[in-house]
């Protein structure tokens, strides 16, 4: 089975709006555990819009299942990830001020300093993924580094399955078989949902895992957080 991991930066996003802290994000991050997912992501920015620094230290002892960190590996993010030692940090190349994640990495251009961050972070006992588009030449790339893994990165086929096009998963699917030839493990993430998810899981041998933030936690407005949790571990066994 697929494990599902549940990003909560729009839970944070939420709290933020109000000030306070309702909704709780550790009581949120609890629930969803409970609910069955098998991990919780956060994408902590610079500018602490949503998830904050301090959020993942408060989270580091809430979450028993796999805690994965996103972020583009600055300075205070390196320092914030060594601090928490998470199971996992996913490597995403944002920009300062990006609303979200638009591109995966150029591994050929970013080889040595990709290499040389997540050889810190696996000196650490920290497994490691880095975002990637579905391009053969970048997975090749990416294999070079020395991660772990990758995340397709989803949008585009997101975008055009929406659009009736089921062929838009050809160029994952083709990353996918490389990525196993490699030896890479497969993550994936951004913009998949409960219309797309089952589609995209039948047709990408060797998926490990899912991250699912926006998509799910829009989705549970109408649905109850529980329920929709439920309908994905379904859809992705």
């Amino acid at each position: 089975m697929t494990k599902l991991s549940v990003n909560i930066n729009k839970i944070a996003t939420l709290r933020n709006a109000r000030g306070g802290n309702v909704p709780d994000l550790l009581q949120v991050a609890k629930d969803i555990q409970q609910f069955g997912a098998q991990g919780i992501t956060i994408h902590p920015r610079p500018d602490e819009r949503h998830i904050r620094y301090q959020d993942a230290r408060d989270l580091k002892p809430i979450v028993y299942t796999e805690f994965n960190i996103e972020g583009n590996p600055e300075h205070n993010f390196i320092d914030l990830v060594l601090e928490c030692k998470p199971e996992q940090v996913t490597l995403v190349p944002d920009a300062i001020g990006a609303i979200t994640s638009s591109a995966g990495w150029d591994t050929l251009k970013n080889q040595a300093y990709l290499t040389e961050v997540i050889a810190e972070f696996k000196r650490n006992g920290i497994r490691t993924s880095i975002f990637v588009d579905p391009v053969l030449q970048m997975i090749e790339g990416a294999k070079k580094t020395g991660t772990d893994r990758i995340e397709l990165y989803t949008e585009a086929f997101a975008h055009q399955y929406g659009l009736g096009n089921p062929k838009a998963i050809e160029p994952y699917t083709r990353s996918a078989v490389l990525a196993n030839e490699l030896g890479l493990g497969i993550n994936a993430g951004h913009d998949l949902s409960l219309d797309n998810i089952q589609f995209f899981k039948e047709n990408i041998p060797g998926l490990l895992e899912v991250s699912i933030g926006h998509a799910l936690i829009s989705e549970a407005l109408y649905l109850g957080l529980e329920n929709v949790i439920n309908q994905y571990l379904k859809k992705l066994k």
